[in-house]
């Protein structure tokens, strides 16, 4: 971060913020223990490429942007990447007299001696923003299998059963574990898998809901990782033939990070899957979910009812979960008492009391939401409703005042009810309570390092024109105000986007995730259907004729506005 007396100046001389408003700015950060500069900078107040490039006039240095650069392995080393990480400095080119360093302190002249002395290069000063230093500092851990604590394990002799407690503490495996976490959490995975074969063992990360190998090691250090993560959790080292679940915490540079263990036998070992899940990170808004502004709206005003049950529904891993976090967010204010019930509990959240089902002595959903009923809650969220009992205490809470938040696995928006009705829940019931329905999945966002126009390939076209005429393509842009030119008049000539593939996105074209979602308001209309028993088809067809998106097009939106793809978006919405 900028020494405030820097930013001062260049907020109030260059970006015209008064005096009032830089002290009632620094006030609002002290109360969310942030730093001014963060602040500012999270609500879109400056723009940090604007605010670093005043900077660099101030301390008489270049600006330089790292993202997309290439830097050389032996250049960066010649930081240390401890040394790196604490002054914030990345080395990224030198000449034969010259080393180029990369800083957010210009006038930190001790670590430039000291990088002077140690490399014998004049060192030559950037400044460069602090989001680009982050990324920076990740190719550090970019090449995981060349890491040295993986390479002497190569030869390694097979741990036997007696040695397991005492594998698991030893360095050669502490270091192999923990570099598969920090390259883990540098590379965005969501996900862990290790995975043993006959021969070897797999390790593979899901990054952007995609599974990618990692690396393989040898057979002989399988036991002795599964120790040590075992160890982690604090499960029973001598347990091989039952599935055990577990979690444990660590911390990378600043950030707290939990991941969620699940152990299970398989015919060669046991597999280990580890769900990787920042500690305190704040709900997502509902535009960096990617709501468009009509079903944004339609979510707002659902929320702000006082009572009745909002449903978010898709199968697993379509983001759900975060969904429903994001909406307590909204909800959660000191005046209103919240409870969940969850299996498990993804994020700890201040302010909101959260409970873990556990069957192993009867605490399921059911049982958990009966006594919730008893603890005055108004706002309620239940992980899952898996059965007709949980769906009937959910529902009888929505219509005794409660706010009730809850997932389900469907496919749409409108198969929601009739699967609720197959549950046994009485119509004239799902028709009072229910507010809205989500419908949701994941799609991979378009990396902006190498976004470029392109038109569709034949096939995607294909599948498109199955699905809409051209007619009904601009009528549906036009509704989100996206004007297509005179020249795009056929779907092969309408200009989508897509990423060619760069280092900064591992070659994938693909960097993040959004939401694209499909929401059925429950209105008076939509409430008959339900009470007579109306199957999906009839309810979808209803829906659409008032207006409603599909995911479909919501998703197309999305494409041509340059956030996705087309073909990401066939893919998951492909039933």
């Amino acid at each position: 971060m900028l020494p405030e007396k820097i930013l001062k100046q260049l907020l109030t001389k260059k970006f015209k913020i008064s005096e009032t408003d830089f002290k009632a700015n620094a006030e609002k950060a002290k109360k969310l223990n942030k730093d001014i500069e963060q602040l500012l900078l999270d609500d879109g107040t400056v723009d940090e490429m604007e605010l670093y490039t005043a900077a660099a006039e101030i301390f008489e240095v270049p600006i330089v942007a790292l993202k997309g650069v290439e830097i050389k392995k032996e250049v960066l080393n010649l930081v240390p990447a401890p040394l790196a990480q604490t002054h914030q400095v990345v080395a990224f080119n030198k000449t034969n007299t010259e080393i180029h360093l990369a800083m957010l302190d210009p006038q930190d002249i001790q670590t430039i001696e000291f990088l002077h002395r140690k490399t014998a290069l004049t060192p030559k000063i950037f400044l460069t923003t602090p989001s680009d230093i982050k990324e920076a500092l990740h190719r550090y851990h970019a090449d995981l299998e060349s890491d040295v604590s993986i390479t002497q394990l190569k030869d390694s002799e097979e741990i036997g059963e007696n040695d397991l407690k005492k594998a698991a503490e030893e360095m050669p495996i502490i270091n192999i574990v923990n570099s598969t976490l920090e390259h883990a959490v540098y590379e965005g995975a969501s996900d862990i898998h290790i995975e043993p074969t006959e021969k070897e063992v797999t390790v593979r990360y899901r990054v952007d809901g995609i599974l990618k190998n990692v690396m393989t090691l040898p057979k002989t250090v399988a036991g002795g990782i599964v120790a040590r993560i075992k160890v982690l959790s604090n499960l029973k080292l001598d347990e091989h033939m039952k599935p055990q679940d577990g979690r444990f915490k660590i911390q990378i540079q600043e950030e707290k990070l939990s991941f969620r263990v699940s152990i299970i036998p398989v015919y060669d070992g046991e597999k280990v899957v580890m769900r990787l899940l920042h500690e305190g990170q704040k709900p997502l808004s509902l535009d960096q979910l990617g709501f468009l502004p009509g079903p944004r709206k339609l979510v707002e005003q659902a929320i702000e009812k006082p009572h009745g049950m909002i449903l978010v529904t898709g199968p697993t891993g379509s983001g759900k979960t975060t969904t429903l976090y994001s909406l307590l967010g909204i909800l959660n204010q000191p005046d209103v008492n919240i409870s969940t019930i969850e299996d498990p509990i993804e994020y700890h959240v201040k302010g909101i009391n959260q409970s873990q089902i556990n069957t192993q002595v009867g605490f399921t959903f059911a049982v958990g939401l009966r006594a919730f009923l008893r603890q005055d809650p108004d706002i309620i969220m239940v992980g899952e409703i898996r059965d007709q009992e949980t769906a009937e205490i959910a529902i009888h809470a929505a219509m005794t005042g409660h706010l009730v938040l809850s997932t389900l696995h469907t496919n749409d928006a409108p198969t929601t009810l009739p699967r609720l009705l197959d549950m046994g829940i009485a119509p004239f019931l799902l028709a009072f309570t229910a507010n809205i329905i989500v419908a949701q999945r994941l799609v991979r966002k378009i990396c902006e390092n190498c976004k470029k126009e392109y038109q569709l390939q034949k096939n995607a076209i294909a599948e498109l024109e199955k699905l809409f005429d051209i007619k009904q393509i601009k009528t549906l842009f036009e509704g989100q105000n996206i004007k297509l030119n005179s020249k795009e008049d056929k779907l092969e000539s309408i200009t989508f986007y897509h990423g060619e593939g760069c280092r900064r996105c591992g070659n994938s074209g693909h960097k993040g995730r959004i939401g694209i979602y499909e929401i059925l308001e429950i209105n008076k209309d939509i409430a008959q259907k339900i009470n007579e028993r109306a199957n999906a088809d009839v309810i979808k067809k209803y829906a659409r004729e008032q207006g409603m998106i599909t995911m479909l097009e919501d998703g197309l939106v999305k494409a041509k506005q340059g956030i996705t793809t087309i073909e990401e978006v066939l893919r998951v919405t492909r039933e």
